[in-house]
């Protein structure tokens, strides 16, 4: 399918500024630069509380951005991470689909500021992400969370580290989340082994430049490029993780990979819903939500898989309380 116009014009717009991320910038001037142009929608979806309080890590205190629906709880609870590269963004980026989330999910959203690299790298934003993801799961009630109805969703490399923190909770024996919402996930390494880091290198707006940079912040050095906590598709079993919702864009350097890892989700008994969004670009979920009307379609999708999977964890609860 053709470019939908909408990714098309954003697009025309990120080269004729230089590219999506300019290379050769320190990061640290990069992620300034990048938080003082981002400006937020005007039209926020209004939901009943937000507020932001620091939960325990294991490099010192996280700041989260909670998000909490109207009404009387204890609700449902989503886990969001940002996208970046794992070297850019915060939970600011994201104010509208942690909205939406919230309101249209009837769910806590807690929007999670993992460390940043070059100057915490691998395994830093994993380790972050397992410990947000143990301490909603633990300490949920504090902020009216049921505990035994949680999700933890993402975009880009939030979603690799979404992907991540339930592999670490299961390899570790945790409660694991009810599903994974990945979005144009990072899976793995750039590779000209897949096709579409071929065939979009260049000119749709992610390009495999930047994601070959963003590969140099992060991991330590090479040998972190085939640990699964990284790397995904590095792991030989993906067996027992949560059911998935992994979306993809088709003209994304991403997309190959992807779908890669759903197909081998499926491939281990992992329930996973494998969606691909036809003419559209990376971000398409939650970085351009106000730019690209496919993204309401892919916010619903979300929304409704998260529904289910509440609707049902609540169906096993007030079982279990009435056998005991």
């Amino acid at each position: 399918m053709p470019l939908h116009p909408e990714a098309r014009a954003i697009i025309a717009e990120t080269d004729a500024l230089g590219g999506l991320i300019p290379l050769g910038v320190p990061a640290a001037e990069l992620r300034a630069t990048f938080a003082a142009n981002w400006r937020l929608p005007d039209d926020l979806e209004p939901v009943g509380r937000v507020y932001e309080r620091a939960i325990p890590g294991p490099g010192g205190e996280l700041r989260v951005r909670v998000y909490v629906p109207t009404g009387d709880g204890p609700f449902p609870g989503v886990l969001w991470f940002h996208g970046g590269g794992w070297v850019l963004g915060s939970f600011a980026e994201n104010e509208a689909v942690c909205r939406v989330l919230c309101r249209e999910a009837e769910s806590v959203v807690v929007s999670v500021e993992y460390r940043l690299a070059p100057e915490n790298r691998f395994p830093a934003a994993a380790d972050d992400a397992d410990a947000a993801l143990a301490w909603i799961t633990e300490h949920g009630a504090e902020i009216d969370v049921d505990p035994a109805r949680i999700a933890v969703a993402g975009e880009a490399t939030g979603a690799n580290i979404a992907a991540v923190a339930c592999l670490k909770t299961r390899d570790r024996g945790g409660r694991l989340p009810l599903l994974q919402v990945l979005a144009a996930p990072v899976i793995a390494p750039p590779s000209t082994d897949r096709q579409s880091y071929v065939d979009y290198a260049e000119g749709h707006f992610l390009t495999r430049a930047s994601m070959e940079w963003f590969f140099q912040q992060y991991p330590r050095d090479p040998t972190d490029l085939r640990d699964p906590y990284l790397n995904p598709l590095q792991a030989t079993d993906l067996t027992g993780l949560p059911p998935a919702l992994v979306m993809t864009a088709e003209y994304d350097p991403l997309r190959d990979e992807g779908e890669e890892y759903g197909h081998r989700l499926m491939d281990a008994g992992v329930p996973t819903e494998l969606v691909r969004y036809h003419g559209q670009i990376h971000g398409f979920f939650a970085l351009l939500a106000d730019r690209l009307s496919i993204s309401a379609v892919a916010h619903q999708r979300a929304i409704d898989s998260l529904r289910k999977v509440f609707t049902r964890g609540l169906s096993l609860t007030n079982t279990t309380e009435r056998q005991s």
